[in-house]
């Protein structure tokens, strides 16, 4: 099992529209737990198997968590997944 230090980052966005993405973000990863895509589930994403891992819980950016709220580890390496990218194994 590879073991990899996580490192926190403190940063800052400066507009009025971060608290309503996370929000968003928040009620998309709500929305994923509920549907059952919690951390330890093996899914697919097309023909490759994946595990869930965590939760994109990012507000600003091309892959916020509002979009993409599931954190999958695959064969060739994580990626933020939406629902609907996502099939039960």
């Amino acid at each position: 099992m590879n073991d990899r230090q996580l490192v926190l980052l403190e940063g800052d966005r400066r507009d009025s529209a971060a608290g309503r993405w996370r929000g968003c973000v928040e009620h998309a990863v709500v929305h994923a737990i509920r549907a059952g895509y919690r951390i330890g589930r093996q899914v697919r994403i097309g023909k490759i198997t994946g595990r869930v891992v965590g939760y994109n819980i990012g507000a600003f950016g091309s892959f916020s968590g509002a979009s993409f709220p599931l954190l999958v580890s695959t064969e060739l390496g994580l990626v933020k997944c939406s629902e609907s990218e996502l099939a039960p194994a």
